[in-house]
């Protein structure tokens, strides 16, 4: 069966350059920059973990906005956009599209770029996550952006990034609680109910929301405990039938994309097979195929 992984990431050649002449030490602060297929287009094809899968690319997190001045982060997310759907177009066989960056430490621009994404047709959205700039991406300031992506119909992929505030972050529970907490500031703030139209897709299964699914209807009123289900999520959990059962009992199987979070999770390509095997455990039979590819199209048009 054909598959569209609607989670994967990409650090794109020219892009990475840019930035390490901007903050030559990345890959020491960050090590996934040592992934040889996140960095190295040509690794990545030559590892290709699965054929019967297409991936739709985001960047992974180093973000022009955390190190530039807002207008110069506006002409480097432009130009790495422009690369990633030059990717994309480039290798149509491997990719279905590209998923665009913004630069929060400016507002308009950012509102710019999602107009340009949106008349890209290698590009369908744009990322944002947990926190822009120290601040949650439910604070007010960055509410433009989310109307513009509502406005325009372009889907937005919620990536965790960790709170410095926190001394002890990890990558096994931190990220989860970081996009549980962003997807409960965005459901107070009455997010969906201001821009109906906005669709958000939430990595790692929904995180912690279906787990503590009776937590949420009890302690939040009724309103913001049904917003809740108005998130989409991906599968990109590294495997676990029961959790993947969990989230779709939760929020639904149309709210459910295929995605792996390659080529992350599983040296050297992704958890790929890991992800698969997880959810043909599930038993879905008629509905295997809205995970793979009819919930995505449906949700990108």
């Amino acid at each position: 069966m054909k598959k569209i992984d609607a989670f994967a990431h990409i650090l794109t050649p020219n892009y990475y350059q840019r930035m390490l002449e901007i903050a030559p030490n990345i890959p020491k602060q960050y090590s996934f920059i040592k992934i040889p297929t996140l960095v190295d287009l040509n690794k990545r094809l030559e590892l290709w973990p699965d054929q019967n899968v297409k991936q739709v690319l985001s960047f992974a997190n180093i973000n022009a906005e955390d190190y530039v001045d807002g207008e110069q982060a506006v002409k480097l997310c432009e130009d790495a956009n422009s690369e990633l759907a030059k990717v994309v177009a480039d290798h149509p066989d491997k990719f279905v599209a590209g998923v665009g960056m913004l630069a929060m430490n400016n507002i308009a621009g950012s509102c710019g770029l999602l107009a340009k994404i949106a008349q890209n047709e290698n590009l369908v959205g744009a990322q944002i996550f947990t926190r822009h700039l120290g601040k949650s991406i439910a604070d007010p300031n960055f509410e433009p952006v989310l109307a513009k992506a509502a406005e325009l119909n372009l889907p937005l992929w919620l990536h965790p990034v960790f709170d410095k505030r926190k001394p002890d972050n990890n990558l096994v529970f931190s990220w989860e609680y970081e996009l549980s907490q962003a997807m409960l500031q965005l459901v107070q703030a009455n997010i969906f109910e201001k821009y109906p139209n906005l669709k958000i897709i939430v990595h790692h299964a929904g995180a912690m929301a279906p787990f503590f699914a009776g937590r949420i209807d009890h302690i939040l009123n009724e309103k913001q405990a049904n917003d809740f289900k108005k998130f989409y999520v991906d599968t990109a959990i590294l495997g676990n039938t029961s959790a993947l059962k969990l989230a779709i009992s939760y929020y639904g199987i149309d709210h459910i994309l295929f995605g792996t979070d390659a080529p992350f999770g599983v040296m050297p390509a992704g958890a790929t097979k890991e992800v698969v095997n997880a959810i043909a455990g599930l038993n879905l039979n008629d509905d295997l195929n809205k995970i793979y590819q009819v919930n995505y199209q449906k949700l990108v048009k």
